[in-house]
């Protein structure tokens, strides 16, 4: 069976802290909302996810947006710079 290794591609991607409201609307803009009991919603190519407090918002290589879990992120990305 052939093995494939992702390429290394460099994203911007801000941590949902459950309080950090402002900076993420401006850093997915019109992609992500709030319903009325708080719950952070991302339009995602794959349609409407939810973020849990601890995950990931992820900007993609086509400007898409997607939540991704602590553990995930920890295990496939690495600090380039410092924002």
């Amino acid at each position: 069976m052939p093995k494939f290794r992702k390429k290394p591609v460099e994203i911007e991607a801000i941590k949902w802290t459950g309080d950090n409201f402002g900076e993420l609307i401006q850093f997915a803009k019109s992609d992500i909302w709030f319903d009325d009991l708080g719950t952070l919603w991302i339009d995602t190519l794959e349609g409407d996810m939810i973020a849990k407090k601890g995950d990931y918002i992820i900007k993609g290589v086509k400007g898409e947006f997607y939540p991704c879990k602590p553990d995930i992120f920890a295990e496939t990305y690495e600090v380039v710079s410092e924002a």
